[in-house]
């Protein structure tokens, strides 16, 4: 994909793999929309972005929030009347084995709000500039640290890790992946799902208490593969393990799973099926 006059959005980028991947962008030509909650860091990745002679604007959100998600997808519209790439980057990490179940503003467990839901709804609000830039892709950032949703305790009331809630968090985005790209066949609009490297040198995994051991330039490199690629042109509803076309938890492949947690998340997000029919066709 050819970056100049392309308009990006990566969420969770002033910091870890997702500045990498922003300033990356920024040097190939592209215009990035950062995004991020420290405004202070914001405006040190646009301004870094800039030096080396590129286009960035900050936007500050807190996707604990959905009516931050909602104000994000308001502030890229009044930005700019396309977008070409959005990259869900932004997450919150495991916290370790002794991590305490915490929850998002709209009381749902934190994990799957920020690491999930926040995607599902950022997405679902800015398809329409997607669909007016096709071609175009949708890029998540999930894991290989999977782990099957249970129906019966989503929001993991009982039994709760943060490994646990972190793992299903990262499943539920790849479901998700499969379940658009059938959604969008015919569109022009991409959607693929990644587990960029293992242990990145980055905040989330430190304060997991785990000593990184790959590169966020490795990871880097996995997301702008499937953000950029012309080999991955026309290509959708694929998980891959780095640069490797991989397959994720079986759950991902089952039709039934994946349109029950769609249900759920447009239950939770308060918009009706009919709505999502309708911005998806």
């Amino acid at each position: 994909m050819e970056l100049r006059n392309k308009t990006i959005l990566v969420t969770g980028s002033t910091d870890g793999v997702g500045r990498v991947v922003a300033e990356r962008l920024g040097a190939g030509g592209a215009h990035v929309l950062v995004h991020g909650r420290d405004e202070s860091r914001g405006k040190a990745t646009v301004a870094a972005i800039e030096a080396k002679g590129g286009k960035a604007e900050f936007l500050a959100a807190d996707l604990a929030s959905l009516a931050e998600v909602r104000r994000l997808a308001e502030a890229v519209r009044a930005r700019t009347d396309r977008l070409d790439v959005l990259i869900n980057n932004a997450g919150v990490g495991t916290g370790g084995q002794a991590a305490s179940r915490q929850v998002s503003a709209d009381g749902y467990e934190l994990r799957f709000a920020v690491n999930y839901l926040a995607g599902f709804l950022l997405t679902s609000e800015l398809l329409p500039l997607l669909k007016a830039s096709a071609p175009a892709r949708i890029v998540n950032v999930a894991s290989a640290g999977q782990q099957a949703i249970d129906f019966d305790d989503v929001m993991l009331t009982h039994s709760y890790s943060g490994v646990r809630a972190y793992c299903q968090s990262k499943l539920a985005q790849i479901l998700f992946t499969v379940d658009l790209a059938e959604q969008l066949d015919g569109t022009g609009i991409t959607v693929n799902a990644l587990h960029p490297a293992s242990y990145m040198d980055t905040t989330m995994v430190r304060q997991a208490g785990v000593t990184p051991w790959s590169s966020v330039e490795t990871g880097a490199d996995a997301i702008l593969n499937l953000a950029t690629s012309p080999a991955l042109e026309g290509r959708s509803g694929l998980y891959f393990d780095g640069q490797r076309e991989s397959r994720a938890d079986p759950q991902a492949y089952d039709e039934k799973a994946r349109r029950r947690l769609r249900a759920l998340s447009l239950e939770l997000i308060g918009q009706s099926s009919a709505t999502s029919r309708e911005k998806h066709s």
